[in-house]
């Protein structure tokens, strides 16, 4: 099982990827996870990823399909694996193909935008202790008081409204585009790829339901 779970900020990929991973058994392969273990290990490529980062540049996407390539050839990647936030762009979609690793399935998550801003505006953090709470989901026992301690609880950058709307506009500029891209691929002879759009709205474990029965097909 070969999968890409697209959608856009706040539509919840990261705890639908935890359920999907655990079901099937593969890793969860985050190009973010893969530039902190290149630098770790300290391979010529990681050397390469850390002189690029301290330098204030972007990573390259020639850069990212090498850790990918590297990557999926790992023995825990037999069975499959689950790409997170890669590949963002067309380019980096088609460099895939042109590295021959493919993918079975591809689910997006769709969620309106004002139902995204409600989601994650709402959000509220302990910041010493990480706890999450949200004023319509899970609110605090106080308003904007943490339950435990009693401090106050702060609404985080990424989580402000304006902050939102415009990572909002960068999904749809760069990684939209990618719906249309896998959608031709489902619809082509030529693939053996599945394109599956999944309603977003709900509890996690309904759209985890909705998402194992696309699986399951």
């Amino acid at each position: 099982m070969k999968l890409i779970l697209l959608g856009a900020p706040g539509v919840g990929k990261g705890t639908q990827a935890q359920f999907v991973i655990e079901k099937y058994a593969i890793p969860q392969i985050s190009t973010g996870d893969m530039l902190r273990e290149s630098i770790k290990t300290g391979s010529a490529l990681g050397k390469k990823v850390k002189e690029v980062m301290e330098s204030g540049a972007l990573v390259t996407d020639e850069i990212i399909l090498d850790l990918v390539n590297a990557r999926v050839r790992q023995p825990d990647c037999k069975k499959g694996f689950l790409f997170d936030g890669f590949p963002r762009t067309i380019p980096q979609a088609e460099a895939l193909l042109k590295e021959s690793i493919h993918v079975d399935h591809v689910i997006e998550i769709i969620l309106q935008e004002d139902d995204i801003v409600a989601r994650l505006a709402g959000r509220r953090v302990h910041v010493a202790s990480g706890r999450i709470y949200h004023n319509l989901y899970n609110p605090p026992k106080v308003t904007d008081i943490d339950d435990v301690t009693g401090e106050p609880l702060i609404q985080r950058d990424d989580d402000k409204e304006g902050t939102i709307r415009v990572r909002m506009q960068v999904y749809r500029k760069q990684t939209e585009p990618l719906v249309s891209f896998y959608k031709a691929m489902s619809d082509s002879v030529q693939y053996s790829l599945k394109y599956t759009s999944v309603d977003g709205v709900g509890t996690a474990e309904e759209i985890r339901d909705r998402i194992f029965a696309a699986l399951s097909d």
